[in-house]
Parts: C-alpha cells; sequence; structure tokens
C-alpha cells in the first residue's frame, strides 16, 4: 500500500462498479478507467478484479449486458444499471457513507 495505490476494502468494488454506471452504460474498460480517475489514481481495478465482480454483479441482476462496438471499434460487452442495482447503488452508498463518517469520527479522536 505503500505505493500510492491504495487497494480496495472488502465489499467496496461492487459500491464502486455500480456508481461507475449511474451515468449510463460502459465496457468493462472505461468501467476500470472511471474507477481510476474519480479516485485520481488511487485506486487501480485490474481485469483479474474487475471482470469477475462485473459477472457477479450481472448474474445478480444489479447490471443489465448487451454487445456492442466500443470506440476503437472492438467488440465489448457493455454493463448498464438495472432498477435492483440502482436501489443497491442508493443503499450501499447510504451504508458506505455511515461507514466512513464513523472511521473519520474515530480517527479524530486520536488514540495512544
Amino acid at each position: 500500500m505503500g505505493d500510492g495505490n491504495l487497494g480496495l476494502l472488502r465489499g467496496t468494488l461492487d459500491l464502486l462498479i455500480l456508481n461507475a454506471l449511474a451515468a449510463g452504460e460502459k465496457h468493462g474498460y472505461a468501467v476500470s478507467e472511471w474507477i481510476e480517475a474519480a479516485t485520481d489514481g488511487s485506486l487501480l481495478v485490474e481485469e483479474g478484479t474487475l471482470y469477475p465482480a462485473l459477472h457477479r454483479l450481472a448474474r445478480r441482476h444489479l447490471v443489465s449486458t448487451r454487445w456492442g462496438v466500443s470506440e476503437n471499434n472492438r467488440r465489448a460487452k457493455y454493463y448498464a444499471l438495472t432498477a435492483s442495482g440502482r436501489a443497491r447503488l442508493e443503499e450501499e452508498a447510504s451504508t458506505w457513507r455511515r461507514y466512513a463518517d464513523a472511521v473519520e469520527k474515530a480517527l479524530a479522536e486520536g488514540g495512544a
């Protein structure tokens, strides 16, 4: 973690993917790029982590998929939020904000 990449805490990847798709459908590489840009390069999601997560979200019907052509004129699978995915995003984002606030308060207290 000392190399500038914070790594992902367990359970946060799905939330980040759902949030990346909130504005509209994206192919997998664009999801990864969005996460990296949104975190100013602090979080990098490798293919071996991203695609299993996208497939898991599709199996849970939180995202839908379709094949299309990317901006590079290559065949790509596109992912979009479903109604269930949007509801999950709202739920998880609320929980994450409460969690982050609680951790911030504890860190502000100092400690031993």
